[in-house]
């Protein structure tokens, strides 16, 4: 049996193939969930908001093979060619045209909707959630993981952000140095993240003719994007806050926010129904600290990564680990993929 650490997108998509190929395993997840950082609130008339992966483009080809494989359907996200722009906190909020931007989706009924067609394919007992990894030994003939109880498998497969593992679990045998420093000092995708979704009745902006595309170098929110559903007919806007302002309470930061919109968009946009944001440094399965800030995406796809150790019976596998589009959800589908090849050929079977 394989024993997947992680059930975000890497580690369902490297359990749908081995599943595929016949091959057992169980994935231990210590959320209470599924989906990683791939979360999708549903808030007001079944309005989705994206509090984690959101977008992705055309050159990300492999998750758009995925999705194309599961035959889920996903929308370009409207972007307005004349946005709201803040420079400072003394300056005006001004509305300038932008150049035509490259075209970027979403997936239509939130991105949590690959996350559950995943999950869907998988058994009941597959997964088992609260199981939070604190010791992998790595034996001659087996590797012993111990969480709530201790799971005995062939191989173990890591499918949670580098720097994670690196810190919080405990190896014997001890795992390289230089992939223990590299790990240690690789950043975690959405880790310093701050995303906020506010749900509507009526789109104001459609009926008073404003964008609903907001940039800002002052705060609290630096982006906000219109977060309507492909049909129109849910409405919503969502974007970041600055990381800085995770000092502030949730009250505090809501008034901040609030008071900020309604200085761009007037008073309607306190008419909302839902308010919802994620702070990603209050979760502990995705945020770990670090002496020294990482800039983004550092040691991502490092090469590293991608070998096997103690005689192929430990495998990384996460977005971080990718070697194409590392740090996103088309370098987690990629590094998935890489990893169940890896996995069916040592089982001696045909890959995908």
């Amino acid at each position: 049996m394989i024993i997947i650490i992680g059930a975000g997108l890497s580690g369902l998509l490297t359990a749908y193939r081995l599943k595929r190929a016949g091959i057992p395993f169980k994935i231990l997840e210590a959320r209470n969930r599924i989906g990683g950082r791939i979360n999708t609130v549903i808030g007001a008339n079944d309005t989705p908001m994206e509090m984690g992966a959101t977008w992705f483009g055309d050159q990300h080809q492999n998750l758009k093979a995925l999705l194309e494989e599961f035959e889920i359907r996903y929308f370009e996200q409207y972007m307005d060619r004349i946005v709201y722009y803040q420079a400072s906190q003394t300056s005006p909020i001004d509305s300038f045209q932008i150049p035509n931007q490259a075209p970027s989706y979403r997936i239509e009924g939130g991105t949590s909707n690959l996350i559950n067609c995943l999950y869907n394919q998988l058994d009941e007992g597959d997964i088992l959630l609260n199981q939070t990894v604190r010791e992998i030994k790595f034996l001659n003939n087996s590797v012993e993981v111990y969480a709530d109880t201790v799971y005995i498998g062939s191989r173990v497969v890591l499918a949670i952000p580098p720097k994670l593992w690196a810190k919080r679990i405990r190896f014997e045998a001890t795992l390289p140095s230089e992939l223990m420093e590299i790990a240690e000092q690789t950043h975690t995708w959405m880790e310093d993240s701050i995303k906020v979704a506010l749900t509507f009745d009526q789109p104001f902006w459609q009926t008073t003719g404003q964008p609903r595309t907001f940039f800002s170098n002052a705060g609290p929110i630096t982006e906000f994007y219109d977060h309507c559903n492909s049909e129109r007919t849910k409405f919503a806007l969502c974007g970041f806050i600055n990381s800085s302002f995770k000092k502030l309470d949730d009250s505090e930061r809501r008034a901040r926010v609030i008071d900020q919109l309604k200085k761009v968009f007037g008073p309607k946009v306190g008419e909302f129904t839902d308010y919802v944001e994620c702070v990603w440094s209050e979760e502990k399965n995705t945020f770990e600290a670090t002496d020294i800030p990482h800039y983004p995406h550092q040691n991502n796809g490092n090469q590293f990564f991608r070998k096997t150790f103690f005689e192929d019976k430990l495998v990384l596998s996460s977005s971080e680990s990718a070697a194409e589009s590392p740090g996103y959800m088309d370098g987690a589908v990629f590094a998935a993929n890489l990893v169940a090849r890896k996995l069916i050929a040592l089982d001696g079977l045909k890959a995908f």
